[in-house]
């Protein structure tokens, strides 16, 4: 029997091991867009996701504060810092094929599920990147723990479409955004070519996906004729817990459809003089 596209979903994120996880994810991701090529697409249908995916035994999670800190001038620092990436990509492609499964009743373009295919498959791509450089450095995923609230957003937001837009990609996929180039410095230091070419994958294809998020939350906006920028701030002070950490990455917010009076009015700091006028 040939599944829709939701209960797809479901069997990723009812997959526990990470490869296993991503391997499903590339397999589903296929099947939609080959359907989608032959111009019979795959129905979308309706499932009933589980509130946390599955997760593998390891890594241990633990409490943000107690994660412990990553230095990133020793090799076992730099693998903290992949490590937590690995963890941070596999969150991805469950909040990515998490929307399509959990927000399947509401009718939208099939574009939209384009969209988050898409992402959900890079994210799969990501993560083994890096859990392909982790393990070139000798350790692997779940050696280190690991974030325990990654998912609380998904949580937070499983029965508001507009909200996971505005949370997920928009903030949270956003902050990549601003993280990534000094990732990529720290390797480029330690003359880690091959970890620098695997973080500017994932750099790259980020932008899109908080461009799709943008998009999307857009269009649901301009559907129930809301003004975006209001409720964007309204949701994350909702969603979100504490304040946006400055410095942003304003171009690439920018080439992802994200302006400064979007989130500058979030942050902790006072915006600076060319997003105040």
């Amino acid at each position: 029997m040939t599944l829709t596209l939701t209960e797809m979903a479901v069997e990723v994120l009812t997959t526990a091991d990470g490869r296993a996880k991503t391997a499903l994810s590339h397999q589903h991701a296929a099947a939609w867009f080959a359907s989608r090529k032959s111009g019979h697409p795959i129905p979308v249908g309706t499932a009933n996701p589980p509130l946390r995916p599955a997760r593998p035994e390891k890594p241990e999670l633990l409490d943000p504060r107690d994660v412990p800190r990553r230095r990133p001038g020793s090799v076992q620092g730099r693998m903290a810092i992949l490590h937590a990436v690995a963890h941070i990509e596999l969150n991805a492609v469950d909040l990515h094929w998490d929307i399509i499964a959990r927000f399947g009743h509401i009718p939208m373009p099939i574009g939209f599920y384009d969209d988050w295919v898409k992402s959900a498959d890079e994210e799969s791509k990501h993560f083994n990147l890096v859990c392909d450089r982790l393990e070139a450095m000798g350790s692997h995923y779940g050696a280190l723990p690991a974030h325990a609230g990654m998912w609380r957003a998904a949580e937070d937001t499983a029965e508001d479409l507009f909200g996971r837009l505005a949370v997920v990609p928009m903030v949270l996929e956003a902050r990549g955004l601003d993280v990534t180039p000094g990732m990529i410095k720290v390797f480029q230091n330690a003359k880690q070519q091959d970890v620098v070419d695997a973080l500017s994958v994932i750099y790259a294809e980020e932008v899109g996906h908080v461009a799709y998020g943008s998009k999307w939350f857009h269009f649901l906006c301009g559907r129930h004729e809301k003004d975006p920028k209001d409720m964007f701030h309204d949701l994350v002070r909702t969603y979100f817990h504490g304040a946006l950490k400055p410095p942003f990455n304003e171009e690439k917010r920018a080439e992802a459809g994200l302006p400064p009076d979007f989130y500058w009015p979030l942050a902790d700091e006072t915006p600076p003089a060319h997003v105040r006028s």
